[in-house]
């Protein structure tokens, strides 16, 4: 017998969308110590390793503070980012071993906080978000597509 009180646990498809697209990136990324320097031009853009990374990465903080801001009652912060615009120095250095060890560490960690935020929340909070913009499971769905950057970078074994 079910009790219409009880809250109906979110599903975990949201949280698995996030964690997935963080394990793409990384097998992805787990290539990329192979890099020869030269940029991928993808859509009139310029991507390396470092910047696709940083986009994955600024990618999950943004849309993580903005729910979060929601979830408080408070207006979201616009971000600042020159997102996948500019290409810096930074994101033209050579990617290596080390650099791989430290967006694993990162995306992963990044990827944990969604999953736990998302699992946290119910179908009604995910579906009918608080505040203005996307729902949070639409927001998740918008964060897997952030495979886009390392995409852009793709295979390079």
């Amino acid at each position: 017998m079910s009790d219409t009180n009880t809250v109906t646990a979110p599903a975990d498809a949201d949280a698995d969308a996030v964690t997935g697209m963080v394990g793409h990136v990384l097998a992805l990324a787990a290539t990329w110590t192979h890099w020869d320097g030269t940029p991928a031009h993808v859509d009139g853009r310029v991507y390396t390793p470092h910047k696709a990374v940083r986009r994955v990465a600024d990618h999950m903080v943004d849309h993580l503070a903005e729910l979060e801001a929601r979830l408080a009652g408070e207006e979201t912060q616009p971000d600042h980012w020159h997102a996948s615009l500019v290409t810096t120095d930074a994101d033209r250095a050579a990617f290596t071993a080390e650099d791989l060890d430290e967006a694993r560490s990162r995306l992963t960690r990044l990827a944990r906080i969604w999953a736990n935020r998302l699992e946290a929340l119910t179908d009604e909070q995910l579906d009918h978000s608080p505040g203005e913009g996307w729902s949070f499971r639409e927001l998740a769905a918008h964060l897997a597509e952030s495979v886009y950057y390392a995409d852009a970078v793709g295979d390079l074994s």
